[in-house]
């Protein structure tokens, strides 16, 4: 069996450090994803849900290279204790910035597929929040 993944890709009129910015900074985070207490940074993260405060993800950032790439182990209750791997890359284009992102090691089999198809779900409505956040001024 192979490993479930999920790719995204989504272009963004923005710079890499601005689209940097909003990957790490936790103040621009919680506009469209939860919101961290601290920067993420190489080493352990929590995010929090910017309405609840409820801890909803956790893990270690274990790349975290600026306007190019960010790596992350990403957890959350659901995964019963699993851990995935988050991969953000940054390709500077004409105009903007080119963002995909490569979610994999999800657990498998038919018991996991409503995770599957919730966290899809979750990364395009979390990634149409980020393409109307970041554009440049």
């Amino acid at each position: 069996m192979t490993d479930t993944v999920l790719e995204k890709s989504i272009y963004l009129r923005a710079t890499p450090a601005r689209v940097w910015a909003y990957l790490t900074e936790p103040e621009k985070l919680a506009v469209w994803f939860h919101a961290p207490k601290t920067p993420l940074v190489e080493g352990e993260y929590e995010m929090f849900g910017t309405e609840s405060g409820d801890r909803l993800m956790w893990g270690e950032i274990l790349v975290a290279d600026p306007f190019e790439r960010l790596e992350y182990t990403f957890s959350i209750k659901q995964m019963a204790g699993a851990t995935s791997t988050v991969r953000f890359r940054l390709t500077e284009v004409p105009g903007g910035t080119n963002l995909t992102l490569r979610h994999e090691g999800l657990p498998q089999g038919a018991d996991a597929f409503d995770l599957t198809l919730a966290l899809d779900k979750g990364w395009d409505e979390h990634l149409g929040r980020l393409r109307a956040a970041a554009p440049d001024e």
